[in-house]
């Protein structure tokens, strides 16, 4: 036998292999990257399996369809196939818009989410600490927002600059959102002592506005 070659493989002297030494050979090849990457992909292998289970449902000459083989079953059985690639290809969709939002929050690190800093809030006004409250279930009001990807904070956003712009998107709260601003920089930078009434009207607002769809998105920073 003259020298044998063999794709990527060249045999530079004679030989006569036998069976379990070509098969080591043949093994060594294939293993090689060009072969592996030429090999189907998971997707490849199940569109295959999908495709051909589809014809095997198809009559053949001389028989009669199954009883089940009907246009519904089959437009049935596509959707399932087509949603099964689906979550293959792009995981499970996301079941809402609520994200990981950290960060400053009007001037201050922040990294608690909006469920935890309401709940810090909610503490205070049960203490009597009507200050702290309204400071808190603000920064609730906004950081709740971010989460759902519906107004952005940096940290350079003041309480007004939020007031606004959320009041852009929800514009049948747009009084209620500048009154808790202001209420906020009172109690936050002017030294004034926060109310139970200022802590009902900015609680009520963190509520309303947590179960409410925005009139339009408006994300920016």
């Amino acid at each position: 036998m003259t020298a044998a070659v063999i794709p990527g493989l060249i045999l530079d002297v004679p030989v006569d292999p036998d069976a379990p030494v070509a098969s080591d050979w043949l093994a060594t090849e294939l293993a090689k990257p060009q072969y592996q990457a030429a090999k189907p992909t998971l997707f490849d292998q199940l569109a295959k399996a999908i495709s051909d289970w589809l014809n095997s449902l198809q009559p053949r000459a001389g028989h009669a369809p199954p009883s089940f083989f009907t246009l519904p079953s089959v437009l049935v059985i596509i959707a399932i196939a087509v949603i099964v690639i689906a979550f293959l290809i792009f995981g499970l969709p996301r079941l809402n818009r609520r994200s990981k939002v950290t960060g400053s929050l009007f001037g201050d690190d922040d990294d608690r989410d909006s469920t935890r800093i309401r709940r810090n809030a909610e503490n205070s006004a049960r203490r009597g600490d009507y200050t702290t409250a309204i400071v808190e279930m603000f920064r609730a009001v906004a950081r709740g927002l971010a989460e759902r990807t519906i107004v952005s904070t940096n940290p350079g956003t003041t309480a007004r600059d939020f007031s606004t712009r959320a009041g852009a998107v929800f514009t049948d709260h747009t009084e209620q959102l500048a009154r808790a601003g202001e209420a906020f920089d009172l109690v936050r930078y002017l030294g004034r002592a926060g109310t139970i009434e200022q802590y009902q009207e900015v609680a009520n607002l963190e509520r309303e506005l947590r179960s409410l769809k925005p009139a339009r998105d408006l994300v920016d920073a």
